[in-house]
């Protein structure tokens, strides 16, 4: 029994919260999370990639579960360790290869890195490690799915599809103390 001034449990919606990086989103289906949404240039842009990519309503009171990830998220933005692993991820619509390099992926935990070219071995599919770039360039989870950790095999940053692009990427490796590219600075400005 609720009490009727207790919201309705929402069974799909997003929320959009502030971190130490700007604000980020969050969406979600009955089935988990549909999508993560990193901070864009204003947090207007963030909302409204966000609303559109999800197609859900905006939810001001989320479900206790989003509550908790989120909370995970401003952690991971100040510094802290954070484990997704546990995240229920809404997989509709994804490939089988897509599937199965986001499952691979999520073995790879704080302060761990890989590269292209080790996943798709990983997976059992050498040779498909522009396959991979792809698959994290439309990867819908980026920090719960940590893309961020796939480094060129060089040990070269590569490639990041979240707004600030590799200073993004080298923002959240620095967090979790991974090396890249020697660590060149941030630019001024990136989550300060």
């Amino acid at each position: 029994m609720t009490s009727r001034d207790a919201p309705a449990p929402v069974d799909a919606g997003y929320v959009v919260f502030e971190t130490t990086a700007g604000p980020c989103g969050l969406a979600w289906s009955p089935d988990g999370l549909t999508q993560v949404q990193l901070p864009e240039a204003t947090p207007a842009a963030t909302e409204a990639r966000l609303a559109t990519r999800s197609g859900a309503p905006r939810c001001d009171a989320p479900p206790t579960w989003i509550a908790g990830i989120s909370d995970r998220m401003r952690r991971y933005f100040e510094g802290e360790e954070a484990d997704f692993t546990d995240v229920a991820l809404d997989l509709r619509g994804l490939s089988a290869f897509d599937a199965r390099v986001y499952s691979a992926l999520r073995a790879f935990g704080w302060g761990e890195a890989t590269s292209y070219g080790a996943l798709a071995n990983a997976i059992g599919e050498p040779g498909a490690a522009r396959a991979i770039g792809a698959a994290m360039g439309a990867n819908p989870w980026p920090l719960i799915v940590p893309c961020h950790r796939v480094l060129a095999a060089s040990g070269r940053i590569g490639g990041f599809s979240a707004h600030g692009g590799r200073d993004t990427k080298r923002h959240m490796l620095q967090l979790e103390r991974i090396d890249a590219d020697g660590a060149a600075p941030l630019l001024p400005g990136l989550f300060d």
